[in-house]
Formats: C-alpha cells, sequence, structure tokens
C-alpha cells in the first residue's frame, strides 16, 4: 500500500500535512475491494467524456464539502481529477470543513491511464471542456483578426481580448471562458 505525501508539495500541499497522495495501482486495489469513495471533481463534460469506474462526480465549479459521503474506515474518500491540481482544491476545501486527513489520486486520471487502468466513456459525450475552450478562442481571434484586416481595424481588439483572457488563465489557472462553457446546456445534465 502505497499512501505518501507528495515529495514536492504543491502550495496548498505546504499549507496543510494532512492532504495525502495515493497512487493509481493503490486506488485500483481499493476500488476492487470496495473500500473507497472516489470522488472525480472535473466537469460534467470532461466526466463524460472517461472516468474512472465507480467515481462520482461533484465538479468543482460546484462544490460542496457538505455533500461528500464521510470517510470511514470501511469507506475512504480519495479525491480525483485530471492531473491533480482541481481535486487538490476540493480537498483543502474539505480540510477547511473539519476533515481531519483528505486522500487525492496522484496524477488523477492521466495517471491513471498511465498504469494502463480502465476507464468508462460515454457515447456521443460532448467534448473536453478545454478543447472547446480552444475552438471558441481560436474561433474569436480569427475572427477579430480577418474583421480587423477586412473592415475595421478596432475589431483586432477582439483578438487582444481574448489573447489577454488565455494568458490571465494560464497565470491564475483560472479560465473565465471555462466557468462560462460549463454552464452551457450541453455541458450540463448528463446522466451517466
Amino acid at each position: 500500500m502505497t499512501i505518501a505525501q507528495n515529495p514536492q508539495p504543491q502550495a496548498q500541499q505546504d499549507r496543510d500535512p494532512r492532504l495525502k497522495e495515493i497512487d493509481a495501482l493503490t486506488l485500483k486495489q481499493w476500488l476492487d475491494q470496495g473500500r473507497v469513495n472516489l470522488i472525480d471533481v472535473r466537469e460534467p463534460s470532461e466526466y463524460a467524456e472517461e472516468r474512472i469506474p465507480g467515481a462520482i462526480n461533484m465538479p468543482l465549479s460546484t462544490f460542496d464539502p457538505t455533500q461528500v459521503p464521510t470517510s470511514t474506515p470501511e469507506q475512504t474518500v480519495v479525491m480525483q481529477c485530471r492531473m491533480g491540481s482541481r481535486s487538490i482544491r476540493a480537498s483543502c476545501q474539505l480540510l477547511d470543513t473539519g476533515w481531519p486527513e483528505v486522500l487525492n489520486l496522484k496524477g488523477g486520471i492521466e495517471a491513471w491511464k498511465s498504469a494502463q487502468l480502465p476507464v468508462t466513456r460515454t457515447p456521443n459525450a460532448p467534448i473536453s471542456l478545454m478543447r472547446q475552450v480552444q475552438i471558441a478562442a481560436g474561433s474569436l481571434v480569427v475572427f477579430g483578426t480577418l474583421m480587423g484586416a477586412l473592415v475595421n481595424p478596432w475589431w483586432l481588439l477582439l483578438s487582444g481580448f481574448v489573447g489577454s483572457g488565455l494568458v490571465f488563465a494560464g497565470v491564475t489557472n483560472t479560465c473565465g471562458m471555462a466557468l462560462l462553457l460549463a454552464r452551457m446546456p450541453w455541458n450540463r445534465g448528463q446522466s451517466l
């Protein structure tokens, strides 16, 4: 059984040593034994696209720590996202509400897939939120550039605005366009 703190903890882990990480193979063993409640904090479209079998979707954008099943010796709660940063944020919210310890899947679903463990996919699931952001941002930049070249140079401000938004998203790890797209009807209410 491998449970250890991340040797190079992220800022939120530095703040609270009660945040522990678990590797994908140990999680798989615990899932097979029915010893874990796995909470996937990715958005519904990401969850629909692919997920670890048995994971419960509780998106970070609407995350409510009071809705997470209580961790017991028989049923440990493990948090998970794509690579680990969103689930660390959700884990910190649990710790802030009084949880004595929280487990996080190190490397998220990407580590799970790297270990060649199975994922469940939903047929006809919407494309991932990140791809939607890339398509929307790219389209706005192309549109702004074309309109700036063909109609009026003021349209170039649209391309600059989108580019600034992408820089802001990269620096702060907060993407306003992703938050907006996550609320669109095709990304909500997936019944799986």
